[in-house]
Parts: structure tokens; C-alpha cells; sequence
């Protein structure tokens, strides 16, 4: 394991490559045949990636990264789980990331999905993805209930998806510090920190929505807005 760096330098290499991705300038670094070969040896990445399986999150793209830069681990709606928290554990503890990113998107289906199932007759679905959608449901109903306490019923007409997006992205940052306590030891030492980001899909460009652990103050500023 190489020697770990620190989550805000992580996070500012992050947002170099972000740009030149908006910028359609990106370099596509450690892609070639040489570095191809060279990290067949092993695996030293200084971030994790913890996002929606949408086709168009293509984290090493967005990100103009390469080979070896990511830890990436996806499922659709960035849904916690026992794999996913010991996936991003290994992540941290065996391979030394400094930063974890949970990136969420615009028109996410399974925000939509989720959204859509609490309707008063909504459309049966597939016990697995009825499953799958649960974690999101406290989110939806939260946005809902602050503006329509009248009925617990859902008009998706009605709803601002982007809120349940971002609602649901704070509850899963949340959620993986309460579950993991290699996540949440190694951000109060200092060593880790996490930021959930919303990916805009037509711009191309990574916002944080929330930043927890070592990072400047006004990154963590700007989060909380």
C-alpha cells in the first residue's frame, strides 16, 4: 500500500479531472499500454467511488481518471448493503483510500421508481427491485409530507424528484457511518473523508452536496448550503 494522501488533495485531483471532462479537455491519464502492465501488480487507488449503476456514470471518465485511480463499487440507487459497506471497508482499511465519493445523478430511475411505488395504486413491480427501492422510500416520504402532510399518498406529478435525490444521497452518506465503524473511525482520525455528490448529466459536472471528515472549511461550508 502506498502512502496514503490526504482526502482533500484526493478530492482536489478529483475535481481537476471533473473539469477537464466538462471542459472536453481530459487527458485519459494511466491508460497506456505501460501503466496497463505496471499495475498488474497490484492495486493502489486513492479513491472510492460508491455510485448508481446508471450506463452513465462512467466513473473513471467523469472523473478522468485510469486504471488503478478508482475503487469503484455501483448497484442502482446507490443502495447500502452488507457488500457494499465490507467492498468500501476494504477500500479503506487493506488499500488506503482517503476520500469515498457516494455520487447520485439526475433523473435517476430508482429515485423515480420509488417515488412512482408510493402512489395510491401504483404498478406492481418485481419483488427484488421492490426490495431495493425500501431505503429510498424514507427519503420520498420525508419531501413529500413537508409540503402535502394531508395525504400519505404520493402525485409523482407533484414531487420534486431532484429533493428525493439529494435527500436520499445525505441518508446514505449517513447511513454508512452508522453501519461501518472502519468508515466512521477512519474519518474521525483524520485519514478518510466522505462526499456525497449530485452528477449533473447533461453539464458533466460533479457537485457536493455534503462533505464529512478532513477537508477545508470551505468545502464543507459549501456542502451544508
Amino acid at each position: 500500500m502506498t502512502e496514503r494522501r490526504s482526502p482533500q488533495a484526493v478530492w482536489n485531483n478529483l475535481v481537476a479531472g471533473n473539469e477537464r471532462f466538462v471542459e472536453g479537455k481530459p487527458e485519459h491519464p494511466n491508460q497506456d499500454v505501460a501503466h496497463r502492465a505496471a499495475s498488474s501488480a497490484g492495486q493502489a487507488p486513492t479513491a472510492a467511488l460508491f455510485g448508481c449503476a446508471d450506463s452513465r456514470l462512467a466513473a473513471e471518465i467523469i472523473f478522468d481518471n485510469g486504471i488503478g485511480d478508482l475503487f469503484v463499487v455501483r448497484n442502482a440507487g446507490h443502495i447500502v448493503s452488507d457488500s457494499v459497506i465490507a467492498s468500501l471497508e476494504y477500500a479503506v482499511a487493506v488499500l488506503g483510500v482517503s476520500v469515498v465519493v457516494v455520487l447520485a445523478h439526475d433523473s435517476c430511475g430508482a429515485v423515480q421508481a420509488a417515488i412512482d411505488s408510493r402512489q395510491q395504486h401504483p404498478e406492481p413491480l418485481p419483488p427484488r427491485i421492490t426490495t431495493m427501492l425500501e431505503p429510498i422510500i424514507p427519503a420520498v416520504q420525508s419531501v413529500w409530507l413537508a409540503e402535502h402532510s394531508g395525504t400519505p399518498y404520493v402525485d409523482p406529478t407533484k414531487i420534486a424528484a431532484e429533493k428525493v435525490n439529494r435527500h436520499h444521497l445525505r441518508d446514505t452518506v449517513s447511513q454508512l457511518l452508522y453501519s461501518s465503524e472502519v468508515l466512521s473511525e477512519a474519518v474521525a482520525e483524520g485519514r478518510l473523508g466522505i462526499v456525497g455528490a449530485h452528477y449533473r448529466l447533461a453539464k458533466g459536472r460533479v457537485e457536493p452536496v455534503i462533505a464529512i471528515g478532513n477537508f477545508d472549511e470551505d468545502l464543507v461550508e459549501k456542502s451544508e448550503q
